[in-house]
């Protein structure tokens, strides 16, 4: 009789158990598709914002010596688009496009990167080129120090990963095992930049609002103080974000778990 009752048990141990793995697998897509759109949001917001402090308190763009501080409003726009939008971007596409050959995300994640480093490059001199025109000595900030590092960083990062997980590839199978000891430094030093220029923004951020409004009238929160400072939270949350999304192994497509379970990212 006992062994009728376990029989007759087993089955609804076995459902049950069916059930709760169900459950748990709703409730994580829903969190990677809350997650992945909220850090989408905010890639883009923080750009369209910064667009929007522009062109409504700075007087918008332009590229000529007579001004020279409409040249300069190129330097927030490009340097958030590229170190942040694009970046950010390109950080997270392995894990937004899980259901994509392996290939065509590297090459997504080239691209990405390849539209950060114009808005870089051109950031950086239009506020080189902004400093000689005002006769202001460059590099003396804490706020150029982070992002020249982080330039520098971004560069070499690009160079390496497009040799490396791109051109490499014309000969797989005799530099796998090269590009896979690559991976976790790839990552890492991805990582880092990405935070560093993030860093770079925020400090570049306060610098100018600082120098831009006056120390006494962005204490007073003046509209535009408003807004530079909501462009500064709305960069916090997506490092917050970025890097939540970063730390869920689960995220990942199921292939990379197997191949890079020694790193906690995959770029």
């Amino acid at each position: 009789m006992r062994q009728r009752y376990q029989l007759k048990q087993r089955p609804q141990r076995s459902r049950s158990y069916e059930s709760d793995d169900h459950e748990r697998g709703a409730c994580e897509w829903c969190e990677y598709a809350l997650v992945i759109t909220l850090a989408t949001i905010l890639l883009i917001g923080v750009s369209a914002l910064t667009i929007f402090w522009v062109f409504y308190y700075r007087g918008g763009y332009a590229w000529a010596d007579d001004t020279p501080d409409k040249q300069f409003n190129l330097h927030p726009t490009l340097m958030v688009a590229g170190f942040i939008t694009f970046s950010g971007f390109s950080v997270l596409l392995y894990r937004i496009c899980r259901c994509f050959r392996r290939i065509y995300v590297k090459l997504l994640h080239a691209i990405f990167h390849a539209l950060a480093f114009p808005c870089i490059v051109i950031g950086f001199l239009a506020v080189l080129d902004y400093h000689n025109k005002k006769d202001i000595n460059n590099f003396y900030s804490l706020h150029s120090w982070i992002g020249f590092v982080a330039m520098g960083l971004f560069g070499i990062q690009y160079a390496v990963g497009f040799f490396s997980f791109l051109l490499l590839l014309i000969c797989n199978k005799g530099t796998a095992g090269f590009r896979a000891s690559l991976v976790p430094i790839h990552a890492a030093f991805g990582i880092l930049t990405f935070v560093l220029g993030v860093a770079a923004c925020l400090t570049g951020l306060t610098e100018k609002a600082i120098f831009g409004l006056g120390a006494e009238r962005y204490s007073g929160m003046v509209d535009e103080g408003i807004i530079i400072n909501a462009i500064g939270v709305a960069m916090v949350a997506i490092l917050a974000v970025v890097m939540y999304i970063l730390s869920r192994d689960k995220f990942r497509a199921p292939e990379s778990r197997g191949i890079h379970m020694r790193t906690s990212v995959d770029l």
